[in-house]
């Protein structure tokens, strides 16, 4: 995770500086880690439904769903200020409550909050009763959580594309998240040979989801590909869109080396580690840039 925060932050501050002149909000690095806890809450939570032998990390997903909460708030407060022309520090409360209940932005805002609240919650009272707890409500949970703002975005005006959106970030959470999840939970060579193959029959499908989707979303967004390199949104798109394929490129190769190895069991636990946290890395990459598109103009 210490790795994950700057190579996202990183990933934030290239799309500022493709973006040019084009406006991009002040809260572009906070939601970049909003998204990067969100995902890998997700991906904790989905990782018992590759193994019935995994148990919930429920300390882990406390803690990350509280970041995602704290991160989630912290963007409410700057869309605040924005929306009210203050500082942040000058804002006062009513103004803030203005924000949460008479702009959309901020109901959203407070829906994302609850859910992220819930999450963290329902993950503490799962650490205190393991047995009284299940971690397909988390899933589900989060899954909602994640959707909320994707289909309430600038894509919601086209038909169909709050579904589209809603899609492409859930694919690309989990996408990541659960190869994040392995990252920080998976230790023997046996749970990886069990595991990574499993995982990258998932993968394969949701790559698929999040290009297409990504695809569609893009083109419709900037609508033609002049605005590719015109525009501060095009060239970010577009960046964003060569790491994918890079992405697509390491699954395709690591899907007939590393995979059949780790099957296998022809390779060690921290060989796994090493190149499920150099994907994980271009991912998080990934999301740098994609949590600054989304709030670019």
């Amino acid at each position: 995770m210490l790795l994950v925060i700057p190579v996202a932050l990183d990933g934030a501050a290239l799309a500022w500086i493709l973006a040019g002149n084009d406006p991009v909000q002040a809260e572009a690095p906070i939601r970049v880690m909003a998204d990067c806890a969100g995902a890998s809450v997700l991906g904790l939570a989905a990782l018992p439904r590759l193994s019935d032998r995994l148990t919930p990390r429920w300390r882990l997903l406390t803690l990350l769903a509280a970041v995602w909460a704290a991160m989630e708030f912290g963007m409410l407060v700057l869309e605040a200020a924005e929306v009210q022309g203050v500082a942040e520090q000058r804002m006062s409360a009513a103004q803030f409550g203005d924000f949460l209940t008479q702009v959309s932005g901020g109901q959203i805002g407070i829906a994302i909050l609850i859910g992220c609240g819930a999450v963290a919650i329902y993950s503490a009272f799962g650490f205190r009763n393991p047995d009284r707890a299940a971690a397909d409500l988390v899933l589900v949970f989060t899954a909602v959580t994640l959707a909320l703002r994707p289909i309430t975005g600038h894509m919601s005006q086209q038909t169909l594309g709050s579904v589209l959106a809603a899609v492409h970030a859930l694919a690309a959470a989990a996408w990541f998240g659960l190869l994040l999840a392995l990252a920080l939970t998976v230790r023997t060579r046996g749970e990886w040979a069990t595991l990574l193959p499993r995982y990258s029959n998932w993968a394969l499908p949701l790559v698929v989801t999040v290009l297409v989707t990504g695809v569609i979303n893009g083109l419709v967004r900037i609508g033609g590909v002049a605005p590719l390199v015109e525009t501060g949104y095009g060239r970010i798109l577009l960046a964003k869109t060569i790491l994918l394929c890079v992405l697509v490129a390491l699954g395709w190769w690591w899907r007939r080396s590393w995979v059949p190895k780790v099957a296998d069991h022809r390779m060690n636990a921290d060989a796994s580690l090493r190149r499920a946290i150099v994907e994980v890395l271009v991912m998080a990459l990934v999301f740098g840039l994609a949590g600054t598109l989304a709030i670019t103009a």
